[in-house]
């Protein structure tokens, strides 16, 4: 690995990666260089056998994303035009993130805005500390959201809760967006980092082309009839099945012992 980063700092710890947007004075807003990076690594962690979980945070403790960094978009004289070539970016990075076998879990240390929250969406597990917030944002600058915000989080919160936040930039509280569906934990921010951590080793040590194979049935099931779904879910658990975890689980199930899952 020889990733050359300007805008995020990228570890890998035993078999978890860990993302973390590094622009704390800027709120780990994000801008261009910010969302090519996000490609690059996208692309790093869907073929580095050794990741076998992926944490994304922020730096610091003021944000986990503030969204798009709009001073550098209209420094470029021509935003739109910009917005095209960052959103290219960010979304295959999305794309990739969303279809890999990893499990990506979103960590949120702070605020959650714009593109953060997007980025809550798309993540296969959420937790945030106690004091994030969270926010929309986009049409307080006359702008649409981007980011998988529009596929992800209707289908999470709601048509109507989503069109809430976009609507009204409502900010929710930690124990709100818990409330919402759009969390699955929330932590102290004492022992945030630590139960990030031991939930992301977990994932690792688990049946990572299952995983991988659950997140595509999910993504089908969404434009899929029943039986087209049930075909699927047939073909999946099969493979499943022939995959040296598939038959390690079996019987260590048959035996009642623990299973000890390789990824393979």
């Amino acid at each position: 690995m020889n990733l050359k980063l300007e805008t995020i700092n990228f570890e890998i710890i035993e078999n978890v990666a860990i993302i973390r947007l590094n622009r704390p004075n800027s709120y780990n807003s994000l801008n261009a260089k910010m969302a090519k990076e996000l490609l690059e690594i996208s692309y790093e962690c869907d073929t580095n056998k050794k990741i076998r979980a992926i944490i994304l945070t922020g730096e610091g403790d003021k944000a986990f994303c503030a969204g798009g960094d709009l001073k550098s978009f209209d420094e470029t004289g021509n935003v739109a035009k910009h917005l095209k070539m960052v959103t290219h970016d960010l979304h295959g990075a999305i794309t990739k993130f969303s279809r890999m076998n990893s499990p990506l879990i979103v960590a949120v240390n702070g605020v959650a805005a714009g593109a953060g929250l997007s980025f809550v969406g798309f993540a296969d597990l959420a937790i945030a500390t106690s004091s994030a917030t969270f926010v929309s944002a986009y049409t307080k600058a006359g702008l649409t959201p981007d980011g998988s915000s529009s596929y992800y989080l209707p289908r999470i919160i709601g048509i109507r809760k989503y069109l809430e936040l976009v609507m009204t930039n409502k900010v929710l509280s930690s124990e709100e967006a818990l409330t919402w569906g759009l969390l699955n934990y929330i932590y102290d921010d004492k022992n945030f980092w630590n139960e990030t951590l031991k939930l992301a080793d977990n994932l690792s040590k688990g049946p990572t082309l299952a995983y991988g194979k659950t997140k595509r049935l999910i993504h089908n099931s969404l434009n899929s009839t029943l039986e087209t779904q049930m075909e699927l879910e047939t073909k999946m658990i099969s493979e499943s099945a022939e995959t040296n975890d598939g038959q390690n689980g079996i019987q260590a199930f048959l035996k009642k012992e623990k299973p000890r899952f390789e990824g393979k």
